[in-house]
């Protein structure tokens, strides 16, 4: 069975409102969480993705209250993550109702965190989040704290490493090609797909209709944020772009 390509809305949040940057700095404000999760509920996105981007910098825990009303207005699966560092912290977000979980920083800090996650809520509710800059051909860092800190970690390895500690899924953000709308890392996510046989979501660059054809050829997923919320696109106009490329969409 074929699995459908997904498009995936990605709603980066600070001090309760989204905002989208460029190489993980320069935000502008894109509007209120909830309401656009609600826009693209009802614009047939195939899921949310919830990211409290300064919550593991600020060391501060994530936005419940947030998650609970873009909940209440969803029904698409819904992932959250930013700040979480321990399993009551992901029951209490799954309890607010989103049905994902995604680790970053604190899954390097703490590797065993992805395999309690996984052995208490199931591999398909652990998505790993992996913020990469490339440092030579065909090699890249994993970065922590929204982009803020180099840990020394290649890449591929943790994407591998976070497969075998039971993540069932990989969030793979090039910070190289993030809000430049350049076009995705596809050399990155090409090396992820053939490390690991798990989902991919394609993040950081896209923008036009042809770079997310291009990534998706490689991955899962595409991962877009201000190519969607400042209305340059709509997600019915890409999964019209993908039909017609042949790549299958829900």
């Amino acid at each position: 069975m074929t699995l459908k390509k997904r498009i995936i809305p990605c709603l980066d949040v600070t001090g309760g409102r989204v905002v989208k940057g460029t190489n993980f700095v320069a935000l502008r404000d894109a509007g209120d969480p909830v309401e656009l999760a609600k826009f693209y509920d009802r614009e047939n996105a195939d899921e949310l993705v919830f990211l409290d981007i300064t919550a593991s910098s600020d060391s501060r825990e994530i936005l419940l209250h947030i998650v609970e009303q873009t909940a209440e207005q969803v029904f698409i699966p819904f992932t959250v993550g930013g700040g979480i560092r321990d399993t009551e912290t992901m029951r209490a977000i799954l309890q607010a109702g989103a049905d994902k979980i995604s680790l970053n920083t604190a899954a390097i800090h703490n590797p065993e965190l992805i395999r309690q996650g996984s052995e208490m809520f199931g591999a398909q509710c652990i998505v790993l989040a992996v913020d990469a800059r490339q440092t030579a051909a065909d090699k890249w860092e994993v970065y922590t704290h929204g982009g803020r800190q180099p840990t020394g970690l290649d890449a591929i390895e943790w994407i591998k490493q976070g497969k075998a500690l039971g993540a069932g899924e990989i969030l793979l953000t090039s910070m190289d090609r993030d809000g430049t709308k350049n076009g995705y890392d596809c050399a990155l996510l090409a090396a992820a797909a053939r490390a690991v046989d798990l989902p991919v979501i394609a993040s950081g660059g896209a923008g036009k209709l042809e770079h997310i054809g291009e990534a998706l050829h490689h991955c899962n997923a595409a991962l877009l944020a201000s190519l969607l919320h400042y209305k340059e696109l709509s997600v019915a106009q890409i999964k019209e772009y993908l039909r017609a490329q042949d790549l299958p969409v829900r």
